[in-house]
């Protein structure tokens, strides 16, 4: 029975490679393709996507901007008390040398008396009368002496006291320079970033993207949140009318973050030069500026009047009517007139 039995038959291992390599290179080639679908180039973003990106970063700029010109405004008043305080120092201190230079005489003119009882004096005196009228002189003398050391440690209190204020002005004057320094590295990155973004446009996407800025900068305003009917333009002569007039005159002026004028601005440098052009004055900054006069609403608005936008109060422009206003957008911008509309409000307030 045995030897009628068909040999067992083996795989053969060279189709069975076959096979694995067969199967093994379809995957390779399935993961490839997976791999090279992947790795194909993200869909380049739209003008409107680019708009909204570089929008928010100048926004954040901006941010951080106003951030730097209050630390500046806070250090120039630390610098400026910290003068003062030196020079006020300086003047006591000159004041304490003349009246410790006056105790000195009196200390070294007593020392020469010898310190002599005073009754012995007396009786070796021959002329006791002129004696009791020098002892007379010599204790309204004491009593000046007393005076002058009373006077030379008031003085000395004083100028330590002065020495001390300095000091923890000079501290603070260091620190208001690292939040310039913070805040100015921070906008500097931001606007690093934001022109990375716009780099990367090609030139039909970069002229799509100045169009649709213009578009923006030039149409009429939404209307939406609030009426912004036509007030009427202020008096010839107001202060809000030479507020406006100002603003008008720096049309077409460069946006510089941290600049006041005259040649460039940024938004509340050109709001603060403008008002200070009527006679009034504006504290530096976007967010100290909303609280500089009378809080209005939108429906309340007039020529003049300061508009500020962004939920931290990062923006201001100056109200000319008709739902416009005159402000200073952003880098690589100029002054120029914009729908009120075109960013989210934050309040108003009238400077007088």
């Amino acid at each position: 029975m045995a030897a009628h039995r068909k040999p067992r038959q083996r795989p053969l291992l060279g189709s069975g490679s076959t096979r694995t390599a067969a199967t093994l290179a379809l995957a390779g080639a399935a993961t490839a393709t997976a791999y090279q679908g992947t790795s194909q180039a993200e869909p380049r973003p739209t003008t409107a996507q680019v708009k909204a990106q570089v929008d928010r970063l100048y926004q954040e700029a901006e941010a951080a901007a106003e951030k730097y010109n209050g630390a500046k405004e806070q250090a120039e008043q630390a610098q400026r008390s910290l003068e003062e305080l030196r020079e006020e120092a300086a003047r006591r201190a000159e004041r304490l040398g003349a009246a410790r230079a006056t105790l000195g005489s009196m200390a070294t003119s007593q020392y020469r008396s010898g310190g002599v009882d005073p009754a012995v004096q007396l009786a070796l005196s021959s002329d006791p009368d002129q004696y009791l009228e020098r002892a007379a002189l010599l204790k309204r003398a004491g009593h000046r002496q007393a005076n002058s050391l009373a006077t030379v440690r008031r003085g000395l209190d004083q100028v330590e006291r002065l020495r001390k204020k300095a000091d923890a002005k000079s501290r603070e004057l260091s620190a208001r320079r690292a939040e310039l320094a913070e805040h100015k590295a921070a906008a500097e990155r931001k606007l690093a970033e934001a022109k990375r973004v716009l780099a990367r446009l090609t030139a039909e996407e970069r002229a799509r993207y100045e169009a649709s800025n213009s578009t923006a900068m030039t149409q009429g305003p939404a209307r939406t949140g609030g009426s912004t009917a036509q007030a009427p333009a202020p008096a010839t002569g107001s202060r809000a009318a030479r507020a406006v007039s100002f603003a008008y005159g720096a049309l077409g002026k460069p946006y510089v973050w941290g600049a006041t004028g005259p040649s460039s601005y940024d938004c509340s440098g050109l709001t603060q030069a403008a008002w200070r052009a009527a006679g009034v004055s504006l504290p530096r900054t976007t967010y100290t500026q909303i609280n500089a006069g009378r809080r209005i609403s939108r429906s309340q608005l007039a020529p003049g009047d300061l508009i500020f936008f962004y939920p931290g109060v990062t923006h201001v422009g100056l109200y000319i009517g008709g739902g416009k206003m005159i402000h200073a957008p952003r880098p690589g911008s100029t002054v120029r007139i914009a729908p009120i509309d075109q960013m989210p409000w934050a309040g108003a307030t009238r400077p007088f």
